[in-house]
């Protein structure tokens, strides 16, 4: 039999997408339809033909367009975001059309008229990190436009992004101040506010970063424990590594008055680890501190940390939960650093990730049979590794009895709570699931996760106002917040019947599935949109020809309150899945 011969060519990519298309469509669908044929015949499409640009796909809210230079697509994106905020000046804030772009430029496979691959899927990711009226770029495309072009863009460092092996380092336009920016501002929290930023990695080994970003982790954990602190969750402070950005401007985006920053060199069996306080908006040092310690002293050390900069930002200690905080976790630092590494291939999306994981987990707790924290993330990877709602019952029996175990280990890291509360809701045992979220909101309030996770049995068990509250506040307190926490938005949202604005918190999460697309369709049905409905539905049955709304609502449905089932399966029988 011939060899087929794909065809393959060098293209950078520009992929567009319209911010908020759902909530505008909604509000005024006749206006926002009219607006959006006027900048692409105004705006867009001579735009791209200046530019010698090709529209690979036309989308009712994006495009896929196809350059022959990187300079080309640049240009061409910027002049569009600058032309469309010219078109939409006149217009209220909360009916203006903005864009957000990425590009990237890559080999990409030639089908008929449509282009496939990685080279598009990482222009696609990229769109989806940038800000509204922004434009992010990958690292090969900043590379081919030094010396070519005056635009500034500022490296806001690798990224991982989902199914694409490597990390990409991201480039976000410095011209990208878009009208909604300002209006993006943090207001100051009403208690002191602080930020850990990623420590840096000083060891002679840099596959050692998992052990400084872990020495991170720790002391964002024992800060977050002081009530009378208002902390930044991980994921939001991790965003500003490597970026060259002053900490002036780090505070003002993820509204802190406070900086903690430092580095960790691990040789041997000794560590030395420095840090210091910084108050965000004058640069000044409030607390500067260096540590030459065994690596047997490094949960003191953590600890002493943490004390330290209480110490310094209210002149005392809190010994109530001083003393909640200063618990060693486990005696084997073996066992810890196996939970270090576990948790960065967790948070990888390496195809073989979550098996790495789950195999230093297993270590940990062989390790240490007492280390609760290791118990409970190995019970969540089981079920993350065999399908999350649909995994089998004997593995969610399994991760149950292993949750459950770290909990009675030690009842007062909230992170235990938070995932048995979520393995609950998995068996459908909405009574715990409430319970041991709202312990670990009330362990550590300052925990985005536990917040997200009560919010979210809240939005589950029929509560859905309750829930977006809470929800609003783990955004808050992780405003760079990763993808997942949007589901939690989209179901809370469907079922108070805010079709719009679920589909557009479902359509931001990154290389959906079935699970979010078939509730994209169902929010598109509801609003009479039955053209885009019809598209994601075919888009669904591509992926799982066997789709049908009765198993979907059995299997990976997680509603206890029968009138937000019933809603659900109405949209989804709406949008044409079968029954």
């Amino acid at each position: 039999m011939p060899k087929i011969r794909v065809e393959r060519r060098l293209a950078a990519i520009l992929a567009a997408d319209i911010v908020a298309y759902s909530r505008l469509i909604e509000k005024d669908e006749a206006r926002t339809l009219t607006a959006i044929r006027a900048i692409r015949s105004e705006v867009l499409n001579p735009l791209i033909g200046d530019h010698k640009g090709r529209v690979v796909k036309l989308m009712g809210d994006g495009a896929i367009v196809e350059f022959g230079s990187v300079v080309d697509a640049v240009t061409c994106a910027v002049a569009v975001q600058e032309a469309v905020a010219t078109h939409q000046r006149e217009v209220p804030t909360d009916g203006r059309i903005l864009f957000r772009i990425g590009i990237n430029v890559g080999d990409v496979v030639v089908d008929d008229s449509d282009l496939l691959g990685d080279g598009v899927n990482i222009a696609s990711r990229l769109e989806a990190l940038a800000e509204p009226g922004g434009i992010c770029v990958s690292d090969a495309v900043h590379k081919q436009l030094a010396g070519k072009t005056d635009f500034a863009f500022e490296d806001t460092g690798e990224r991982m992004l989902k199914n694409i092996a490597q990390p990409v380092r991201v480039w976000r336009w410095a011209g990208d101040q878009a009208p909604t920016t300002a209006a993006a501002l943090l207001p100051l929290p009403g208690k002191p506010s602080i930020a850990v930023l990623p420590f840096d990695n000083l060891s002679s080994q840099p596959e050692k970063t998992y052990f400084s970003d872990g020495i991170t982790e720790d002391i964002i954990t024992g800060l977050a424990r002081f009530r009378s602190l208002f902390v930044i969750a991980r994921n939001s402070s991790f965003a500003f590594r490597g970026k060259p950005i002053d900490l002036a401007e780090i505070g003002r985006r993820l509204g802190v008055s406070y900086l903690l920053e430092g580095s960790v060199r691990r040789s041997g069996d000794r560590v030395r680890i420095t840090a210091q306080l910084i108050e965000a908006a004058t640069g000044a040092h409030l607390w500067a501190e260096r540590y030459d310690r065994s690596l047997d002293d490094i949960f003191a050390v953590q600890e002493e940390v943490a004390q330290m900069i209480v110490a310094a930002l209210f002149g005392r200690i809190q010994e109530a939960d001083f003393e909640r905080s200063s618990r060693m976790p486990t005696a084997s630092l073996t066992a810890y650093d196996c939970l270090l590494r576990g948790l960065a291939h967790f948070r990888a999306y390496a195809e073989d990730a979550n098996q790495r994981a789950c195999e230093l987990f297993e270590k940990a707790v062989a390790l240490d049979p007492r280390y609760a924290l290791a118990h409970s993330y190995l019970a969540l990877v089981r079920i993350t590794f065999h399908g999350w709602a649909t995994a089998p019952t004997e593995i969610l029996d399994t991760a149950f009895a292993e949750a459950r175990r770290a909990t009675e280990l030690d009842p007062q890291e909230s992170r235990c709570h938070r995932i048995l509360s979520e393995i609950c809701l998995l068996r459908r045992e909405y009574d715990m699931a409430e319970e041991h979220a709202c312990q670990a909101f009330d362990l550590n309030p300052n925990d985005a996760d536990a917040m997200m996770e009560k919010g979210r049995v809240l939005a589950l068990r029929g509560r859905p106002e309750e829930a977006l509250n809470c929800l609003e506040a783990a955004v808050r307190l992780n405003p760079l917040h990763p993808p997942w926490y949007n589901s939690s938005f989209g179901i809370a949202l469907y079922s108070l019947r805010r079709f719009g604005e679920a589909a557009r918190a479902l359509k931001r999460i990154p290389d959906p599935g079935t699970w979010s697309r078939a509730r994209v369709a169902a929010c598109y049905a509801q609003l009479g949109k039955s053209a885009e409905a019809q598209a994601v539905v075919a888009e669904v049955l591509r992926l799982q020809p066997d789709f049908s709304t009765a198993e979907y609502m059995r299997k990976s449905v997680l509603l206890e309150r029968a009138e937000d089932r019933e809603l659900l399966s109405e949209g989804l029988i709406k949008a044409g899945f079968p029954p």
